[in-house]
């Protein structure tokens, strides 16, 4: 599962800035304006080759009242949920009263903590940085956040302290092809775990937010084992107001992570809405396999159902690669066939791919449709193998492959889904560039060579 890294600190310290640079977003407001992140933001970023949460929380002054003592509180939680702490200060600003309350508090829970001493650009960092030591947390680490200087630096040493491993007692003892179950909150998540169990297992409650952690629940069918996760439901940040859904929105994005398969489910009387796709970005992005159920298939009248088929048609393109079911987890219509696509989806997944087939398919696709010229130079792609699976990697060498057209890897992706006959899985295309061998050396020209040279330059002087 997913480490959780959290940023903390005083209002204005750069924390939404860091937060957007290691994201590689603009997922977190920014502004010269104290208070301006007031509930947790979460988003994933890569450290050290590992993928990792991040948390942007709310700034900590100490003399909270009203609102910002609930921001402040949020701040706090944060600390506790994550297994590494990043604490901003401010180096223009110098150590206040708040630096220190703050660091008392992360002292108090023995968190893996690294002091980022931010807006260090314009000033001497020597006399700057001084003051910080006195907080005791070790090592300052000085960066601007806005430029990105020191930021890697940062980085690196943070990747040695990662966890080696995140786990829950839970999954420790999955067996079989992990499903998770995910969806807005009240959608029928738990009533399908339910069904697909054959029992009573977790509790179903008409009401949004009823399941507040992630459940794994170990079981067999026909002979094959299998784990369920069922996951809490994910709103809207500005729907969010209970602390501890704020909590298990963690648990959810580290659920759909530690699958194989994940099951999205939308409600069928409510349609596709926007936090549907928001959560089938999230799976994409993750990488996992992925089956769309749309729930409460049944007593729905026929011109809802067709215009419900249109917007799926419609606005699930980029995912035309997943199955998708109309099923009624109440009654049990169509729950069943959810395995078979499950079933295709994981062997896909985790499929082993041979290089002479994937480089044969990476033949006839260019064959069929060349690489664009880059600078009067065809981009050549070479051969193919495979780099990983869960989701299937395919790692292509070539020259010039950092200039691939994002639209040429699409065509790659759908090509090798294609030809490979892959189910319910995202494929991903990474591409490496061969070294030049003749990089840095000089030619050596013979006599006649070089007496050529200098009539062909004694012609171009002419010209000018």
């Amino acid at each position: 599962m997913l480490p959780v890294i959290a940023l903390v600190g005083r209002p204005n310290v750069g924390k939404s800035t860091l937060f957007n640079r290691l994201t590689k977003s603009r997922d977190a407001l920014v502004a010269n304006y104290a208070g301006l992140t007031r509930d947790r933001k979460y988003g994933e970023a890569e450290i050290g080759g590992r993928r990792v949460i991040l948390v942007d929380t709310g700034g900590i002054s100490g003399g909270e009242e009203g609102i910002d003592a609930a921001m402040a509180q949020q701040s706090l939680r944060a600390i506790e949920e994550a297994d590494v702490v990043l604490f901003l200060v401010d180096c223009r600003a110098g150590l206040t009263a708040a630096d220190e309350m703050i660091a008392d508090q992360l002292r108090s829970r023995s968190k893996p903590t690294f002091l980022v001493a931010n807006k260090v650009d314009g000033v001497n960092p020597d006399i700057a940085l001084a003051p910080f030591y006195e907080l005791g947390i070790g090592e300052i680490f000085p960066t601007t956040a806005t430029h990105g200087r020191g930021v890697r630096s940062l980085m690196q040493r943070v990747a040695e302290d990662l966890p080696e491993q995140v786990e829950t007692p839970q999954s420790e003892e999955a067996t079989g092809i992990k499903i998770a179950i995910v969806g807005r909150p009240n959608v029928g998540k738990s009533t399908l775990v339910n069904r697909l169990l054959g029992e009573e297992r977790v509790v179903v409650y008409d009401q949004p937010g009823t399941t507040r952690d992630s459940i794994y629940i170990n079981y067999q069918r026909d002979d094959k084992p299998y784990t369920i996760i069922d996951t809490a439901g994910v709103r809207r940040r500005k729907n969010i107001k209970e602390s501890v859904e704020k909590f298990s929105i963690v648990k959810t994005l580290q659920a759909v992570e530690d699958a194989n398969v994940v099951v999205l489910v939308i409600d069928a009387r409510e349609g596709l809405v926007d936090q549907d796709m928001h959560l089938m970005g999230s799976v994409i992005q993750a990488g996992r396999a992925l089956v769309v159920a749309l729930n409460k298939w049944d007593g729905l009248e026929a011109d809802h159902r067709e215009y419900v088929k249109a917007e799926l048609e419609r606005r699930l393109r980029f995912v035309d690669f997943a199955d998708i079911h109309f099923i009624s987890a109440l009654h049990g219509t169509g729950v069943g066939n959810l395995y078979q696509s499950i079933e295709a989806a994981y062997q896909s997944a985790t499929d082993k791919l041979s290089t002479n087939h994937l480089t044969r398919i990476l033949q006839w696709a260019v064959s069929e449709h060349q690489p664009p010229l880059v600078r009067g130079h065809r981009i050549k792609l070479r051969y193919a193998h495979a780099g990983g699976q869960n989701p299937p990697v395919i790692v292509i060498h070539g020259n010039q492959t950092e200039e691939v057209p994002a639209h040429y890897v699409r065509y790659l992706e759908k090509t090798y889904r294609k030809a490979l006959d892959l189910h319910g899985t995202p494929v991903k295309i990474e591409f490496r560039t061969g070294t030049n061998p003749y990089a840095g050396r000089k030619q050596k020209l013979t006599d006649r060579q070089k007496a050529k040279k200098r009539r062909l330059m004694k012609f171009v002087k002419k010209k000018k």
